[in-house]
């Protein structure tokens, strides 16, 4: 496993791939290309030698009952394209003897075909003459004598460095142009890609001039099509950021806002409590209070902290809505018995997605809302049903109600019209918002008076 590897380049990793296989491709095009020509060349050059073979089969002729031969200097210098090549020739007479040329060329070790139809064709074959690489063709030229059958060997050997010679020129020329193509074809994909890849690089400037706490939206008006998704990613990402950051300042906000005011109450109780202002039970009474203030007010600070926390997870479930309403209700059972309420729960059997913990934080702050505002000996209850376009739960007290003024901020951090100043409705303002479901509270109108306070949250339909 590589612990530490060097960021790949998307400029050096497309000209890899674009370049490799185009070289790979001319390189072996260019060996097949050298063997092409040299069969080429061959061919060209055997053609001649058979030309030679058969010139010189023709000057064959029959002297008071000899074979001779007059072969003119002509006859083979037609055939050298320059001093490189060397046109060797050997005859040998009807009975296999040397007659004429260069005996020093191996007496080719074929035989004609007795009933050939064409007795004169020519063979082509390689061999070697005083060490030296030939190429060479036989011919077996019939001759009129007394014996129908009779003919003469006569070969024509040409050395071939000469043809190596020239298919290797054809050769290094063809690769010279290739290799001037494949520049020219780097050239042009080097400038392609780097211009394809200049929308990255300005975007990379935009961010790199950023100031370190801007997080707005990317602006790409000239973005390519393929570059949008990432944009629109890094903008979502820019958007969670603001949330986080936007989280964290109102979260420090709140902290130091609330936590504040106990604590001073709770230095001053102290200080009272040592002058001996009042009673030592008096006095730990009131910091037992507002210990307890504050550290309700820590459990809703962190309660908030931890919405935010579940709302970056963006894991969601489905929630029994009533079985979390009943379990909540069961929790608070203390302090509905402690003001002798009458307590009223019609849930229908209803899931929405979320997280049961936001889900059940969510009840228990409307619940325990309900709970402080009802008067003792009243009634306050939980209806939970689902319509055609939301599931509805709606947590209802018999309290005094809410001014219009304040049920348009209530859910914003120090509205509550409680003199502690909680964080309960903000927290279910915020789970509210993660879940995509609408929070309000109406007044509940009797007989054109209030009867309590309706707080309602409508969750969307799920599958």
């Amino acid at each position: 496993m590589r612990l530490f590897s060097r960021p790949r380049s998307v400029r050096n990793y497309l000209l890899a791939w674009i370049i490799s296989p185009i070289a790979l491709f001319i390189v072996i095009d260019s060996f097949s290309l050298y063997r092409n020509t040299l069969d080429s060349v061959n061919t060209a050059y055997d053609r001649m030698l058979i030309a030679s073979v058969h010139s010189i089969g023709d000057l064959l002729r029959i002297e008071n009952d000899e074979l001779k031969v007059s072969l003119p200097y002509a006859a083979l210098e037609i055939y050298e394209t320059d001093y490189s090549s060397r046109m060797i020739y050997r005859i040998n007479g009807l009975n296999g003897e040397f007659l004429s040329g260069d005996e020093a060329l191996p007496k080719f070790s074929g035989k004609p075909e007795k009933y050939a139809i064409y007795p004169s064709l020519a063979h082509i074959y390689e061999d070697t003459y005083n060490g030296v690489p030939v190429r060479v063709a036989a011919l077996f030229q019939p001759v009129v004598t007394n014996d129908p059958r009779g003919a003469a060997l006569v070969q024509v050997a040409e050395t071939i460095e000469n043809r190596s010679a020239l298919a290797r020129k054809i050769f290094w020329e063809t690769l010279i142009r290739q290799a001037a193509l494949l520049v020219v074809i780097m050239s042009v994909t080097l400038y392609v890609v780097s211009r394809a890849l200049r929308p990255v690089d300005a975007l990379r400037k935009q961010l790199d001039e950023r100031p370190a706490d801007d997080l707005s939206p990317v602006s790409s008006p000239a973005t390519p099509r393929e570059l949008q998704p990432f944009v629109n990613a890094l903008n979502q990402l820019m958007a969670r950021l603001q949330r986080l950051l936007g989280h964290q300042q109102r979260f420090v906000a709140n902290a130091s806002h609330q936590l504040r005011t106990p604590l001073a109450v709770l230095k001053t109780q102290l200080q009272s409590g040592l002058r001996g202002d009042a009673p030592a039970h008096v006095i730990l009474e009131e910091m037992s209070g507002t210990v307890d203030r504050a550290t309700n007010l820590a459990n809703q600070l962190l309660s908030l902290a931890k919405v935010e926390q579940l709302r970056g997870r963006g894991i969601q479930e489905s929630c029994d809505l009533s079985m979390l309403a009943r379990e909540t209700a069961v929790d608070l059972s203390p302090l509905i018995a402690d003001k002798n309420l009458d307590f009223e729960l019609d849930a229908q059997k209803v899931h929405v997605l979320g997280h049961p913990w936001m889900v059940g934080e969510l009840i228990s702050n409307l619940l325990h809302n309900a709970i402080r505002y009802t008067p003792v000996d009243s009634r306050l209850g939980i209806r939970i049903a689902a319509t055609e376009k939301n599931v509805e739960l709606c947590v209802w007290d018999s309290g005094g109600g809410i001014s219009d003024d304040l049920a348009g901020r209530i859910f914003k951090a120090f509205s509550s019209n409680d003199s502690s100043g909680g964080l309960g409705l903000t927290i279910c303002g915020e789970i509210a918002d993660s879940m995509q479901a609408q929070i309000s509270l109406e007044n509940r109108m009797v007989d054109g008076e209030i009867a309590g306070l309706n707080a309602i949250v409508r969750f969307p339909l799920h599958a």
